[in-house]
């Protein structure tokens, strides 16, 4: 008996093998995600492949191979997904798009080599980079930042420099891996060295005072001939080379020829996934890290030590507060369930143990009945730590249920980045509500409404969000390729508005009135508590 296939798979097929669909790809803290998507933006497969950051010599970081390794792997299963899903082989791509964690240090030399291990945002050794620069540039620069790590391999004297010819991001390497283009998109960019939103690339005089700054340490190399071309979204920022289909997929399928949007940050890629690309917007991405990301409606009055200072995919003036560490020690927790679950003879997957854990979070103490836990797997700037250890502690009096520690787990989650949310509001900047999105939020309505309690606002979640940063990519490189229907001189927000979101199925939380009071309790402990944590680092 032959089926026929049904309008939309057909359509879907047509989109493939017309060479019409977008592949975004997105290298995460813990995972390497691939998503194709159609015309109408919507996921036709996904491909992923896990992996983990390593501390060695004192530096978080990646192995080079095991970058290029999770690309294929992750577009393998992609490619497999397509076969499963749609019967028909992935030859031909409308367009690219490449995502990474923002921050870091990759130097190259003349020949794209990587001259020292990738060093990851999660490193916060730059402090007296962080220091030099910050008060003559008048501009926070955070820890992460890679000018600060640049600054502080000249502080420290490394070996190679002497053969530095340009630096760039995790997702600027990969994507001149496979275009042969040192380009970033300007939200990941402003992330490297401070950008003029006006002006659309570094700010020219801050780069000025930074060379000076620089030669005064012996570095006479002007940043300008080392930072990465910074481009907006919507402009076509290369083309998928031959060696770089290889690279992606060693199979020989794919062919060349695609064009490739510009490399941009999860951050960047966060906001587009969630539609908050437009003043008065906001969204909150809870992963290995937390940080939420704030579209301002003009300067700020002052610098801020809690706050980046970055811009939308589009260029657009963003103010981030970036949280080192966020969902990993509930991972961790929930590994540890799942292990006494199959000591108990009753094994559970991932996701029902999460889900379990988090919905019994839902009846816990609203101010977290006494409990206290500190999720700092490594330093945390806003609350000036510069290392982490993971600390859990309790008043002798104060109950001990599950429903309630793991709503101080996730709480604490959320902490820091309210300490952060905190000074925006001190500015007078004000929000109509927050996106949210990443696999904390994936158990229905419980991260949401303890988020909404920690801000004090709407949060809101959607459809597309598990599919997450890499989705977000896609959608700009369908933006720049022009195949999900743009028109000329259409503005990506309108854009997103207009194609993207204009159909989705949104769920909105607002903040419960006891909810906001008991996280208001519980954070007041928390900062108390802050020098046993501190006393944890000098001790333990």
């Amino acid at each position: 008996m032959s089926v026929t296939p049904s309008a939309g798979a057909s359509s879907a097929r047509d989109a493939i093998t017309g060479g019409r669909a977008v592949l975004g790809v997105e290298l995460g803290s813990t995972r390497i995600k691939a998503v194709l998507v159609g015309p109408d933006h919507e996921p036709l497969a996904a491909g992923s492949h896990s992996w983990e950051n390593r501390l060695e010599d004192g530096v978080w970081t990646y192995a080079e191979d095991d970058v290029w390794h999770g690309l294929q792997q992750a577009y393998a299963g992609l490619a497999a997904d397509v076969r499963e899903r749609h019967g028909v082989g992935l030859e031909r791509l409308g367009g690219l798009g490449v995502s990474a964690m923002m921050h870091g240090y990759v130097a190259l030399d003349a020949d794209g080599g990587l001259l020292v291990p990738f060093r990851t945002w999660r490193n916060t050794s730059t402090g007296e980079a962080v220091e030099l620069l910050s008060g003559p540039l008048e501009f926070n620069v955070p820890h992460r930042w890679s000018v600060a790590h640049l600054v502080q391999a000249v502080l420290d004297g490394e070996e190679h420099l002497a053969r530095l010819a340009s630096f760039t991001t995790l997702a600027g390497w990969v994507h001149r891996r496979l275009t042969g283009e040192h380009v970033l998109g300007v939200g990941d960019a402003s992330g490297m060295f401070p950008v003029d939103s006006t002006a659309g690339g570094y700010d020219e005089g801050r780069l000025a005072r930074a060379d000076r700054l620089l030669a005064g340490a012996g570095f006479t190399t002007p940043l300008a001939q080392l930072l990465p071309r910074v481009l907006p979204a919507g402009e076509v920022a290369g083309v998928l080379t031959d060696d770089g289909a290889a690279l992606l997929d060693p199979t020989g399928r794919l062919a060349a020829g695609a064009p490739v949007c510009p490399p941009e940050g999860d951050a960047g890629t966060g906001m587009v996934a969630t539609g908050s690309v437009a003043p008065r917007t906001g969204n909150v991405s809870a992963g290995t890290s937390i940080f939420a990301m704030v579209v301002l409606e003009g300067p700020l009055r002052q610098v801020h030590r809690e706050l980046d200072l970055v811009t939308t995919p589009a260029g657009d003036p963003v103010a981030m507060v970036h949280c080192n560490n966020g969902a990993s020690e509930l991972d961790a927790w929930a590994g540890l369930f799942k292990e006494f679950a199959v000591a108990v003879g009753a094994p559970a997957d991932d996701a029902t143990v999460f889900g379990a854990l988090f919905r019994a979070s839902l009846a816990g103490a609203p101010d977290g009945g006494g409990m206290l836990a500190y999720n700092y797997l490594s330093g945390e700037p806003i609350t000036e730590m510069e290392e982490g250890r993971p600390l859990f502690l309790r008043t002798p009096g104060s109950p001990f249920d599950l429903a309630t520690f793991v709503r101080t787990q996730i709480y604490s989650a959320f902490a820091t980045l309210r300490l952060g949310m905190d000074v925006l509001d001190g500015e007078g900047v004000r929000l109509e509500g927050m996106f949210a999105h990443g696999g904390m939020f994936a158990t229905e309505g419980v991260a949401q409404r303890h988020l909404a309690a920690a801000l004090g606002t709407p949060v809101t979640v959607g459809d597309v969000a598990a599919e997450g940063g890499a989705w977000g990519i896609a959608v700009l490189a369908a933006f720049a390729a022009g195949t999900g229907g743009r028109e000329e001189g259409e503005t990506l927000a309108d854009y997103l508005q207009r194609k993207v979101f204009a159909d989705a199925r949104l769920v909105t939380a607002a903040p419960d009135a006891d909810d906001v009071a008991g996280f208001d309790a519980f954070l007041r402990r928390y900062v108390a508590g802050l020098p046993v944590e501190r006393a944890a680092v000098e001790h333990a």
